[in-house]
């Protein structure tokens, strides 16, 4: 069996749409076999994204108090409802052909959730699932939102994980559908963590968990060939 190769593109600070539209270049990319599968990481300025249609957002957030608060409000094509991205969170979003690996969502959303508790608790967090939830959870509150989407067995959109998040944002709206003191950021549980490391055990988790090697790449490498 050949080496499966997973790209790594760290995107820094970019805004929620256009991370979008760079995903869904990579999903047609990747469906007709002309890109690997990919990990994009990403921090957003602040945007809150909704699953669902457009008339679905005024149930789920108070636009023109967040826009006011200068956050973006976004519907989007993923699962899931009222999400914040911002600053303080590391984003991934994985672009992987699940018909290379398995064809199953709820087994693709635990193998997320599984990456996730994994890097945590490497890093000596006692992160844990919490039954009939989606997501990833220390100490009874949620650190971890996950929303994807699947074109053709390509997935997209992701999972956003709290670093040092400020909490207003949650306050500001109806989080995945929870309380806003139900959500966390690391910060809150210790030290402020350090981003690069956290990603790094994200990524090595990602790894383990889909059974690839992990290649660190550029973002002008995304289209300029692939890296098989």
């Amino acid at each position: 069996m050949s080496e499966r190769i997973c790209r790594v593109v760290d995107l820094g600070r970019m805004p929620h749409a256009e991370a979008e539209r760079l995903q869904e270049r990579l999903v047609q990319l990747r469906r007709v076999g002309e890109a690997p599968d990919t990990l994009l990481l990403v921090e957003h300025d602040p945007v809150v994204t909704v699953g669902g249609a457009v008339e679905d957002l005024a149930a789920e957030v108070c636009v023109e108090l967040l826009e006011s608060a200068g956050a973006r409000v976004r519907p989007v094509s993923r699962g899931g409802r009222a999400t914040f991205h911002g600053p303080g969170q590391i984003v991934g979003y994985p672009i992987l052909d699940l018909r290379e690996h398995r064809r199953d969502l709820h087994w693709y959303l635990r193998s997320l959730e599984q990456v996730i508790t994994g890097a945590l608790e490497g890093l000596g967090y006692p992160a844990e699932r919490v039954e009939g939830l989606t997501g990833v959870w220390v100490g009874g509150r949620k650190v971890a939102s996950i929303g994807i989407a699947v074109r053709g067995w390509v997935t997209w959109h992701g999972f956003a994980l709290n670093l040092q998040v400020d909490p207003a944002w949650w306050r500001l709206i109806d989080p995945c559908g929870l309380r806003p003191e139900q959500m966390v950021s690391l910060a809150e549980l210790g030290a402020p963590p350090e981003r690069g490391r956290v990603a790094e055990a994200l990524v090595a988790q990602f790894g383990r968990v889909f059974g690839m090697t992990m290649r660190p790449a550029e973002a002008t490498e995304l289209f300029a060939g692939s890296l098989f």
